[in-house]
């Protein structure tokens, strides 16, 4: 992830990362079969952490807190520091030939927070639609966060950015 943030996706060749990984690009290839595979590694492990976070939240947690827990347990997993964290972002959100790997990744949160919501919802009519709205406004809410930071260069903190655009989405649709 370091050598693709650095030089681009497309920008660098399987062979560097092979050599930087201390591997040989057939056993790379064995892993990864495309560069765009790495990349899914690296999402896949945030969402197993996010999913993880959202099944530890205790039942009596509500939605919104759920969804905050849930987002904020990602960030210390994007990378060891700031900086790595932010070049990794930049690299996935805003490369064209990662644009799928992203919304994936997204898609996967999405479902992942909509079926811990759906339990923990009243029984009513429309549950499974409620928890799939409020998953995909957590996601909306967290991307929104990252274009931010992105945009700010990492100078203020992606959770402090996170916990702000969650209180801006929740005053947007207060009713008082």
């Amino acid at each position: 992830m370091r050598l693709l943030a650095e030089k681009g996706f497309e920008g660098t060749t399987t062979d560097e990362i092979a050599a930087a990984a201390g591997i040989s690009r057939r056993t790379l290839f064995r892993h990864f079969p495309t560069k765009a595979d790495l990349v899914t590694a690296w999402t896949q492990q945030m969402t197993d952490v996010l999913s993880e976070r959202v099944q530890a939240c205790p039942p009596e947690m509500s939605p919104q807190e759920v969804i905050r827990v849930a987002l904020e347990a990602v960030v210390p997993h994007m990378a060891k520091t700031r900086e790595e964290a932010l070049a990794f972002v930049r690299l996935i959100e805003q490369d064209p030939g990662l644009r799928s790997v992203s919304l994936h990744k997204y898609s996967c949160w999405e479902d992942s927070l909509a079926t811990v919501l759906e339990q923990r919802l009243p029984d009513i009519e429309g549950r499974a639609l409620a928890a799939r709205v409020a998953a995909r406004s957590g996601i909306a809410a967290f991307r929104t966060a990252v274009d931010e930071w992105i945009h700010v260069k990492g100078r203020v903190g992606l959770v402090t950015l996170i916990r702000r655009v969650l209180a801006l989405q929740i005053a947007c649709f207060r009713d008082d």
